[in-house]
């Protein structure tokens, strides 16, 4: 299959597939004075956990930003394909009109305790052959093709992700910028 586009500084380029991921961004621990975090990279976790959460989650939460600046979260159906995620959504509803004026979102797993929080911007997919990659990893996932609905299919490519295992929080406290 044909290469997916990708917006991401890094240039990489995903394929429609849901393999290991094309590169492994570098970890590193988040900003966050006052959390305890460790000062050592011991525990960081890999960029293969981050495509497992998101690979195995069912349901996403997707925040936009509505035009007055106030912020909207949704949870969608979606797919993580090749380090990037992929969701439908209708083009008149909140988060379409949202993301058509304001493309920065952040999309995280259903998961509290093992968390992953995308931050990037949505772009709508045309590229035939990537559509086709997308709608593969939608029916395995989900039973369905979201090119059924008529609406657009977005891209989130990943500026920066965080990840965090509750239980080993100070320790597992993970941040990945792409392209930095």
């Amino acid at each position: 299959m044909a290469a997916m586009p990708s917006r991401t500084p890094a240039k990489r380029k995903p394929s429609p597939n849901t393999s290991a991921p094309n590169s492994q961004p570098k970890a590193t621990r988040p900003f966050a004075p006052g959390y305890g975090l460790a000062d050592d990279e011991k525990g960081l976790l890999s960029w293969t956990w981050v495509a497992e959460k998101m690979s195995g989650c069912r349901t996403f939460w997707v925040a936009t930003v509505h035009p007055s600046n106030r912020p909207h979260i949704m949870p969608v159906w979606g797919v993580w394909v090749d380090d990037a995620f992929y969701f439908s959504t209708g083009r008149k509803s909140r988060k379409g009109r949202n993301l058509a004026a304001n493309p920065a979102c952040t999309v995280t797993n259903d998961d509290g305790e093992e968390a992953v929080i995308v931050e990037g911007s949505a772009e709508e997919v045309k590229d035939a052959a990537a559509l086709e990659g997308v709608a593969a990893a939608y029916k395995k996932k989900y039973k369905m093709d979201p090119r059924g609905m008529g609406e657009p299919i977005f891209v989130v490519c990943p500026r920066t992700v965080f990840g965090f295992i509750e239980e080993s929080f100070p320790k597992s406290a993970t941040r990945w910028r792409m392209g930095k």
